[in-house]
């Protein structure tokens, strides 16, 4: 946009001859860019950095993608561990109302039981009062037919 390139040789301005070594020529070699020159040597060394830079950011990335990787496994591994626990406890609570019906219903049982016992043993009340009553009446008879034994 702007932008200018020039390449000069200036061995090649002053020789008509082409220079036998191509690798001492392009070392006079400029490249022209915004009113700065640069030499293909200097390119050539930026070029070389460019590829190390590029190198370097590659194997950054596939270090953060083994990262990623290994953080997503783990992640993985973690999700499926926490629902297996979420399964257990479920497990666990379900197992643990099924028991607590089972003792409520028990103890309602019992708690019945205890009930029609105590029905049952308000009536022994007025028996055992009936058996006390029976009891005197046979001590006094035993008494009495005592007397008329040691009397005969």
């Amino acid at each position: 946009m702007g932008d200018t390139v020039e390449e000069s040789n200036s061995l090649e301005n002053s020789n008509p001859n082409p220079n036998p070594n191509p690798e001492s020529e392009s070392e006079t070699e400029t490249l022209k860019l915004d009113g700065t020159s640069f030499n293909t040597n200097n390119q050539r060394e930026i070029l070389k950095a460019i590829e190390v830079v590029e190198r370097d950011s590659l194997a950054i990335a596939q270090s953060f993608t083994s990262v990623f990787e290994a953080l997503r496994l783990s992640l993985s591994q973690s999700t499926d561990a926490s629902i297996h626990h979420i399964q257990c406890f479920s497990d666990a609570a379900g197992h643990l109302q099924e028991s607590v019906l089972d003792a409520a219903t028990k103890g309602n049982r019992y708690i019945n039981s205890c009930l029609k016992l105590n029905e049952e043993m308000k009536g022994v009340d007025s028996l055992a009062s009936q058996l006390k009553i029976l009891r005197r009446h046979v001590d006094v008879l035993d008494s009495a037919v005592n007397k008329l034994l040691h009397v005969s």
